[in-house]
């Protein structure tokens, strides 16, 4: 009965980090929307023609 109880703890504990992950993402994803820095590694310089 204890392993169970262990296991549904761990299971508990897994979702819980999964959504506090998924939460700070977005958070994240927000803030560089907000500041216009979301596509910082695929900068192409403009032409000139």
């Amino acid at each position: 009965m204890s392993e169970k109880k262990t296991k549904k703890g761990a299971v508990v504990w897994l979702v819980i980090g999964v959504v506090v992950l998924i939460i700070l993402l977005m958070l994240w994803l927000t803030i560089a929307d907000i500041f216009g820095d979301t596509d910082v590694a695929a900068f192409i310089p403009p032409l000139n023609l």
